[in-house]
């Protein structure tokens, strides 16, 4: 067992010992270290007040990401170099060119937002991202600002690359060697008493597929972490106490991405930042659909392994994936089995996975010809909001008659669920007004939603059935009058 975290902070190798595995990056920079730049606002991963920025090698290279340090655990920096917004802090009062941007444009008012539009700026600076306004948006989606408005903020970002460039500061291939001097051959293993219980709280960062399948053959009952998007909120929302913890962000080759002739084959590690355009260039729809989970801090964190594995009812992949005709790998120990995707799902909460087992990648087949792939989220706002319905649509079009059809939604029912009632009204038939109408009709067969805080009953069966229409008007350009339902507003998007 080892007690000691290294990781690289201002040109510096830090070792930390004995911390408490669930103690987040936020709380330890703030009441341990008291680098209080990084601010708290909402503890869960959604305002950006804490943004901080992570370096790692990828593939033999440093890449840089902005994340949330509110729901990262001090133990899932073992191994990476941190930039704090104390980092940029320059001689004499210098500041780095994203800094100065924001000052000359005047983008800041009350401050407490700042440190962290500037972490996000600063990680797109260092993986020199283009500066058009649709990009800079997105960068900005998870941090909010209710002071200046992000015109001047959005201006100073588009001109960051005009400043000369910052002097001092390591270089590549000086990152490099101290951040190979700090892996890891092997997996981490963390053991800490915690005062206030007694209770001992183990983490392990397996570093291997092998050595992870043996530390959840051996630890059948630990909470597997992933991006800590979804088990960062049990600490900070639920104040849960995790006894053992087995991180998966370190295995190697866990987030690969094969490409065959007929399929794709994505790593469960594999995280939604790394995987939108890839996955965009097959199926544009679902890499717009990525755009659409969280912000780039989340996107740079979850998995979809981690997003399939908790089996959320509401989760915006699993529809798409569903409607792909994904297919789910498992592993437990030296074996592995496969599944369809939607079999995976048995009900609320419960998911086809054995003790010991872990989501070891996803299979997906590439789009064929005649295929029409659309798909479409309904949320109260556009960026970082869970869906109230989430539809995909998979249809083969041949000679104008539906020749294969695979429909699935989210919100829809206590798990992503196939409209089979829907398929099977649609199969063989004219992909035609008259036919889809029959169609969403039978939606009602396949779905009794719930009404809960984001969307009634009513709203969401009158939403499924007009996902499917729109699908229909946007492969066939169709303009005939929908005359037997009301069609939803959709003024979010």
């Amino acid at each position: 067992m080892s007690d000691v975290i290294r990781f690289i902070l201002d040109g510096q190798i830090q070792a930390v010992h004995n911390v408490d595995p669930e103690l987040t990056l936020l709380n330890f920079l703030r009441t341990h270290w008291r680098r209080t730049g990084t601010k708290e606002g909402c503890a869960e991963g959604d305002c950006g007040a804490c943004t901080i920025v992570i370096g790692e090698m990828r593939r033999g290279a440093v890449h840089y990401r902005a994340i949330n340090a509110c729901i990262l655990f001090l133990p899932m920096l073992d191994g990476k170099e941190l930039m704090t917004v104390e980092s940029l802090r320059g001689r004499d009062g210098w500041l780095h060119p994203v800094q100065q941007a924001l000052v000359d444009h005047h983008a800041s008012q009350c401050g407490f937002c700042t440190p962290g539009i500037v972490m996000s700026l600063y990680a797109h600076y260092l993986n020199r991202g283009p500066v058009d306004v649709a990009t800079l948006n997105d960068v900005l989606a998870g941090n909010l600002c209710r002071c200046t408005g992000y015109r001047p903020i959005v201006a100073a970002a588009q001109v960051m690359y005009d400043y000369p460039s910052p002097s001092g500061g390591l270089g590549d291939t000086e990152t490099q060697t101290l951040l190979a001097s700090i892996q890891r051959t092997s997996m981490l293993a963390l053991v800490h008493e915690c005062t206030r219980s007694g209770v001992m709280k183990k983490f392990f960062a397996p570093r291997t597929l092998d050595e992870l399948s043996e530390a959840i053959g051996a630890h059948d009952d630990a909470v597997i972490l992933a991006g800590g998007t979804d088990v960062g909120l049990w600490v900070t929302k639920q104040h849960r106490m995790l006894k053992t913890v087995i991180s998966v962000g370190d295995v190697k080759d866990f987030d690969l991405w094969v490409d065959t002739d007929s399929t794709i084959e994505i790593g469960a590690g594999m995280r939604y930042g790394q995987a939108m355009a890839r996955l965009g260039s097959y199926y544009p729809d679902m890499g717009a659909l990525i755009r659409r989970i969280g912000s780039v801090q989340i996107r740079n964190s979850g998995t979809i392994g981690g997003n399939i594995a908790n089996g959320s009812p509401i989760g915006d992949m699993m529809p798409v994936l569903i409607a792909s005709g994904a297919i789910l790998v498992l592993r437990k120990r030296n074996k592995t089995r496969e599944m369809p995707l939607e079999d995976y799902f048995i009900s609320y909460g419960k998911q086809d996975r054995q003790p010991g087992e872990f989501v070891e990648k996803i299979i997906l087949p590439k789009p064929c010809a005649h295929q029409v792939f659309w798909a479409h989220k309904i949320s109260k706002r556009f960026d970082q909001d869970i869906s109230a319905v989430c539809g995909a649509f998979n249809f083969t079009i041949e000679k104008g008659h539906v020749k294969a059809a695979r429909i699935c939604y989210g919100g829809m029912a206590a798990t992503p669920k196939r409209a089979r009632a829907c398929e099977d009204s649609l199969m063989g038939k004219l992909w035609s007004y008259a036919v889809v109408q029959d169609a969403m009709r039978a939606l009602e067969k396949d779905y009794q939603p719930l009404s809960d805080m984001r969307a009634s009953e009513s709203y969401r069966m009158t939403v499924a059935k007009n996902l499917l229409y729109k699908c229909f008007l946007a492969d066939t350009k169709n303009e005939e009058p929908l005359d037997i339902l009301e069609l939803a507003v959709e003024s979010h998007g």
